[in-house]
């Protein structure tokens, strides 16, 4: 009996654990993090993405885009608010300054993925590449939180 209850805890925590974590990825001086987006309902409305990005070189750079096979026209957005108006235009690149972080986030640059492929399905996961004018192409696993989601959920966040 003690053996079932050790096993059926593990198989309960295991899940968990799996979607906490909030893997990063290296290119050259930059360390792309926590790549995220929301589910959807179909594949009518744009979905978004949302992505950490740490500079840790002495040289500036900068995304000027992205790609996922999630969607046939993915594009690189900021939210604006003029005049009490929120505005989403699209943005040819953001800058990443030297020793610094840029969040995509909520509220602020972010992917826009207009022309889903399918449905994003919470739990699940898809490939965003991002490019960046220095350090070219980077490949990252992007988590699909539920639909209320603001940040991501890694493991040191808990």
């Amino acid at each position: 009996m003690k053996a079932f209850a050790l096993a059926f805890g593990y198989a309960m925590v295991l899940p968990t654990l799996a979607l906490a974590e909030c893997p990063g990825v290296t290119a050259g001086e930059l360390t792309v993090s926590k790549a995220w987006s929301r589910v959807t309902i179909g594949t009518q409305r744009p979905a978004v993405f949302y992505v950490e990005i740490r500079n840790d070189g002495q040289t500036d750079d900068r995304l000027i885009g992205i790609e996922t096979s999630a969607a046939g026209m993915p594009m690189l957005h900021q939210t604006v608010i003029k005049d009490g108006v929120a505005s989403m235009p699209h943005a040819a690149a953001v800058e990443i300054p030297a020793g610094q972080t840029v969040s995509l986030a909520p509220g602020g640059y972010h992917g826009m993925l207009m022309d889903l492929t399918r449905p994003l399905v919470e739990g699940e996961s898809f490939p965003v590449t991002l490019t960046f004018e220095q350090a070219g192409a980077v490949e990252i696993e992007t988590r699909i939180l539920p639909i209320r989601a603001q940040e991501a959920q890694c493991d040191a966040e808990r």
